[in-house]
């Protein structure tokens, strides 16, 4: 709403930053407004008002006055309201062609995500610096492209990007990457609704219904991750306190979906997700075929956090050796320096294997690598349990 008004992108993220302080400060003692969202805008639009008063925000705004971007007719395709709701707008805008995609990217998690240039770094595997003069160069190539404030005509062209923010988006959310919570609803329940928008303005796009379809079937698990503050793995959760409402609307979703358009990473990661919330007990879980399905997935979109996952379900049919080994082609990649999950997929194969000395050590690794407060306190319990099943030290030796 604010770029709409005003125009000027940058100064009214920082207007937002404002008004979020404001109500950190306000709220706890003075109580939520009835209506959050209107108090929050206008206070960011009395903060824009009054840095606009002093004569060097003047002079700075006579010197971009070109570089606004122009308020176009908000309607949106497929005659959408878009005009309710500007955030799907801002997300194709954040996606421009004038950036590098790591930068849309960035940008975008940054301005409509809501994430800190330190969640951001965290989910690129980059150190925060690097995020930060990242994100800056990229707000001032948007001012310098003279975007407009519409849905572009080339959706199909920013697509890619958009699709990628709102699955980053998720999960942070789902898991965060730092903090005293495991997730964070405000994320995952922004990310699944701009999603639903999306999907409604592109409902042929194959790819947006299987990110849609990833995202509910993932989400249906949320109830059942903690018990008393502490994360539950999938293996040992409560099926019952799963949500299955959203297990039969991505269940269907990917069926419609699968064999009718081209293949991509959404869809294939839905399938896996599919298979694993179909599943009555953990037992009964169909291993071969996820790995079937893993093993396409490297080929569709290979990467490092693919291969962690593939390497479960390369155990979970093979052996813990056999994923051992895929793990170990991951240790001379960088990315994996700056997360703490390389080391807790090793943990847990390690100790599958018996190995309790080395799946202890990587538990601990793991635990003293990760920003998330729960998931430290996981890591340390599983390397408790180990402690007393450690064979003692050889005297002789």
């Amino acid at each position: 709403m604010l770029v709409r008004r005003h125009g000027q992108f940058a100064a009214c993220e920082d207007a937002v930053q404002e008004a979020l302080l404001a109500a950190a400060l306000q709220w706890p003692t003075e109580g939520v407004p009835d209506w959050p969202r209107s108090w929050l805008l206008t206070v960011a639009n009395r903060s824009l008002v009054d840095e606009w008063r002093s004569e060097s925000a003047r002079r700075r705004r006579e010197e971009t006055m070109t570089t606004l971007v122009p308020v176009a007719d908000p309607q949106g395709v497929g005659h959408q309201p878009i005009d309710h709701d500007d955030t799907l707008v801002l997300l194709f805008l954040c996606c421009h062609p004038a950036l590098s995609p790591s930068s849309q990217l960035a940008l975008t998690l940054r301005a409509v995500g809501g994430l800190t240039t330190t969640e951001i770094a965290a989910a690129f595997l980059v150190p925060e610096a690097t995020m930060a003069q990242r994100i800056s160069r990229a707000k001032q190539r948007i001012r310098n492209a003279g975007a407009r404030f519409e849905l572009p005509s080339e959706l199909a062209e920013r697509l890619d990007v958009v699709l990628h923010v709102l699955y980053l988006v998720f999960n942070e959310g789902y898991t965060t990457s730092s903090g005293p919570a495991l997730h964070r609803t405000d994320l995952t329940a922004e990310a699944i609704r701009l999603t639903r928008l999306l999907h409604r303005l592109l409902p042929s796009e194959g790819e947006v219904a299987g990110l849609l379809a990833l995202m509910l079937l993932t989400d249906a698990r949320r109830a059942a991750r903690t018990n008393a503050g502490s994360i539950v793995p999938l293996a040992e959760q409560r099926r019952e306190h799963w949500d299955a409402a959203e297990i039969a609307e991505g269940v269907a979703l990917v069926t419609r979906t699968l064999g009718t358009v081209p293949i991509g990473p959404y869809q294939l990661q839905a399938a896996i997700a599919a298979v694993h919330d179909e599943a009555p007990t953990a037992e009964e879980t169909d291993w071969p075929q996820i790995l079937a399905l893993y093993e396409v997935l490297s080929q569709v979109a290979p990467g490092p956090m693919v291969t962690l996952s593939h390497a479960v379900a390369l155990a979970m049919v093979h052996g813990p050796k056999a994923g051992l080994a895929l793990l170990g082609t991951l240790d001379a990649d960088d990315r994996m320096a700056h997360t703490h999950r390389l080391e807790s997929v090793r943990a847990h194969l390690l100790e599958r294997a018996g190995d309790t000395v080395a799946a202890r050590e990587s538990y601990l690794r793991a635990a003293r690598m990760t920003a998330s407060v729960p998931e430290q306190r996981y890591l340390a319990i599983r390397a408790a349990r180990l402690h007393h099943l450690t064979p003692p030290a050889d005297p002789a030796g």
